[in-house]
């Protein structure tokens, strides 16, 4: 038990380190922060064996849950629900080009439309944005743009401007008097900002959409699928983590050189386990860390306890309040939203 209990603190104590270390240095690191939540209930389990037994050994793995208590607050948060909160309210969403199908029937369904039209976020980010001028019911600039009384940045990655094309898109109640395209791989992912008027402030919202895993969740449903698909998984998460860290270089340098408070939103297709989000929890504050409740999972697929959406914000803005939008199961992703305070505004 002592061999055991030993091997598992120095296998735990390397798992958690992996975070602090990019994949561009190290191959295959950036799967290591899969096994995180392994390594914690692991060590809760010996713990709690060790512990009824009176064990002095139960300290080792006490130690472990102790200095990786930071991944428990990173999973799992206990805030109050605010949703009346003052503030300016913001949503992200992977709105998986629209393309949802009625149940039955096969047709297109625009339910989706009227959700996001009354929701109330003065700021709206969409990735795998789907504009189509041809068809009226399929129009989303004009459905939750200029229909909404929103402005709109609008970047297109691919198709044509007039008539069926995708990319990143801000909406803002708030005036735009910037905007621009930080990345994109001419492909679905990248990033983009607008910078929007917000009372007698000015704050820069990103709408990033980083490398995606391409992982087919469905044919790993089951034992079999699993065993066929392991390797071709393993070799599409480690592609994937080596993207997500070139684009991050890309997009913390234009964070840390915006000159005003930035508000951070999208698809990161990243686990807080990750190198990824430790970097950027390094410059900015994580909206659900400082106002979720429960695991905050949004996938939507069967890999479902997965949380890859993410808001982050400049250390000037509060988050009061965080929702996973779990009952806006169209996409494969679920929207998010948060409610963000500027500190000034708090000690006026």
């Amino acid at each position: 038990m002592k061999f055991i209990t030993w091997l598992t603190f120095i296998l735990t104590l390397l798992v958690f380190g992996s975070v602090y270390i990019s994949p561009e240095n190290f191959p295959y690191v950036g799967l290591l922060p899969f096994f995180i939540p392994v390594a914690w209930l692991f060590n809760l389990f010996l713990f709690i064996i060790l512990a009824l037994s009176w064990r002095k050994l139960s300290f080792v793995p006490l130690s472990a849950l102790l200095i990786g208590y930071r991944f428990a607050e990173i999973t799992f948060q206990l805030n109050d629900q605010n949703k009346e909160s003052e503030g300016l309210h913001v949503l992200t969403y992977n709105a998986h080009l629209f393309d949802y199908k009625r149940r039955s029937g096969g047709e297109f369904d625009p339910n989706v439309f009227a959700w996001l039209q009354d929701h109330p976020a003065q700021v709206k980010v969409f990735q795998e944005f789907y504009q189509d001028y041809t068809t009226p019911s399929r129009n989303a600039v004009q459905l939750l743009g200029k229909d909404s009384g929103m402005e709109i940045s609008y970047q297109i990655i691919e198709g044509n401007p007039q008539k069926r094309s995708y990319g990143l898109a801000i909406f803002s109640k708030y005036p735009i008097i910037n905007e621009g395209k930080v990345f994109d791989n001419n492909r679905t992912n990248g990033a983009v900002f607008a910078d929007i008027l917000y009372n007698s402030d000015t704050l820069r919202i990103y709408n990033c959409h980083l490398e995606s895993m391409k992982i087919n969740s469905e044919a790993l449903d089951n034992i079999d699928g699993v065993r066929e698909n392991y390797r071709q998984t393993l070799g599409k998460l480690n592609r994937g983590s080596l993207a997500r860290n070139k684009q991050l270089n890309v997009l913390e340098e234009h964070i840390l050189n915006s000159p005003h408070p930035v508000i951070l939103m999208g698809d990161f297709n990243e686990v807080p386990y990750s190198n990824t989000y430790f970097r950027l929890n390094k410059i900015l504050n994580n909206a659900f860390e400082s106002a979720g409740r429960g695991f905050g999972f949004t996938y939507n697929k069967v890999l479902f306890f997965l949380r890859i959406d993410h808001i982050f914000s400049s250390k000037e803005l509060k988050a009061v309040d965080f929702d996973t939008h779990r009952e806006v199961d169209y996409s494969d992703h679920y929207p998010v939203s948060a409610t963000f305070i500027l500190e000034k505004d708090i000690s006026d």
